[in-house]
């Protein structure tokens, strides 16, 4: 180790009480700043992957549409194909259609999704998010005929005050002719379950039930009208689209969820990059109160600057000294930043400190996920920019001439 870096070391703890304060006060500046920093991309991190992961567990990683109908016809080889490509766990057929549901108490327009239970639990997380009940279709029998199941989210169940249980009805009007004097299918369901997937949409707006009972109230015949696929690595859903495409041919729309929900993700991540260039901004207020430390040193260590110049010191040197000073108040101000920001995510993490509304946020608490690029990217931006502000006070140190120290 040079003398160069001994000093410096030296200097970080010796000088006057408001010199010593101030140091310390700029290593708390960049700790903070540094902090803000990791913390803030840590908690985008959270809340793009916890928005992926129950979007993708309620949804699909690719979802395949027919091309100029409305419908898929004769689906069972098409999913049997689609599943024999390597990468793809499994494939599921739906219908997806809007309906009207009312209860005793209330009604309200709602989503359908109708589902092959059996299938379904292989592409995607529903039965983990069973609420209240069970997964399962099994219909309530009656004296005179038998109700089929339904499952609803809760914001659903809440709106239409039903329990496990009770039964609701619901209106379609698809394949009508709305010019005629038609009235809506009507058909009579069985509460069997209430899930919770924390996405406000899903809970508040789908319902689930059989795919026969869909097929009927919809007037489908034995047909679909979407398949979804689950990957063994959804980030390879892009790669996976030509292959698919290659299988089932150019009648149908093959789309990943990468673009099925670009808009969301896009503006997470454009989100994410702004931030941070905002918060850096703080590092950089941190970064000027190292120059007002360091000036303020030089003019306290002149006479010794004057000594060291007087047996032998470079401007070089003197010059370095000051910089290594200010690369330990970066590297402190940096180790500090990392450990308070680690510290709020693991209470964050653990209890849940920040809740969010889920109406709006999609998710009721503030996720945080801890990324050791950023914190390394953060990290060596802080030391860029506390090594800028010590260029100046150390050439300004490097230049004082040891005739009018040794004078004064």
């Amino acid at each position: 180790m040079g003398y160069e870096s001994f000093i410096a070391k030296r200097y970080l703890h010796s000088g006057r009480f408001f010199i010593s304060v101030a140091t310390w006060i700029t290593i708390i500046g960049v700790g903070l700043g540094v902090a803000v920093v990791c913390f803030v991309m840590s908690m985008h991190n959270g809340f793009e992957s916890e928005i992926r992961t129950r979007l993708l567990g309620t949804t699909s990683h690719i979802s395949i549409f027919p091309v100029g109908s409305q419908l898929i016809e004769d689906y069972i080889p098409l999913v049997d194909a689609i599943e024999s490509i390597d990468g793809v766990v499994a494939a599921s057929p739906f219908i997806y259609y809007k309906a009207a549901v009312s209860s005793q108490t209330a009604g309200d327009g709602i989503i359908i999704r109708g589902v092959d239970i059996d299938r379904e639990k292989k592409t995607s997380d529903i039965a983990h998010s069973i609420k209240a009940g069970a997964y399962t279709f099994e219909g309530l029998k009656t004296e005179d005929d038998t109700i089929p199941g339904m499952i609803i989210g809760t914001h659903l169940a809440e709106r239409l005050g039903v329990f496990l249980g009770s039964t609701v009805v619901l209106y379609s009007l698809r394949g009508e002719d709305l010019k005629k004097m038609t009235r809506p299918r009507v058909a009579e369901f069985y509460i069997t379950g209430i899930l919770e997937t924390g996405v406000f949409e899903f809970d508040g707006q789908m319902a689930y039930i059989a795919l026969e009972a869909a097929q009927k109230l919809f007037r489908t015949g034995d047909a679909v009208t979407t398949i979804h696929l689950k990957l063994d690595d959804i980030y390879n859903a892009d790669m996976m689209v030509p292959v698919i495409d290659s299988v089932v041919g150019f009648d149908y729309d093959v789309i990943p969820w990468t673009v099925m929900h670009r808009n969301l993700f896009s503006w997470i991540a454009i989100e994410k990059k702004l931030l941070f260039l905002g918060f850096i901004l703080i590092v950089l207020v941190a970064a000027f109160s190292i120059i007002s430390t360091l000036v303020m040193l030089t003019m306290e260590k002149r006479e010794e600057i004057g000594i060291l110049k007087t047996i032998g010191a470079t401007p070089g040197s003197v010059r370095k000294i000051f910089v290594y000073k200010g690369l330990v108040i970066a590297a402190t101000g940096v180790v500090g930043g990392w450990s308070v920001a680690l510290l709020a995510a693991w209470l964050q993490n653990h209890y849940e400190l920040i809740t969010l509304p889920p109406d709006i946020y999609f998710i009721s608490y503030l996720p945080i996920d801890t990324h050791p690029l950023d914190f390394a990217y953060a990290g060596l931006l802080t030391f860029f920019i506390c090594f800028l502000a010590a260029l100046y006070p150390a050439h300004q140190a490097s230049k004082m001439s040891v005739i009018e120290v040794l004078r004064k």
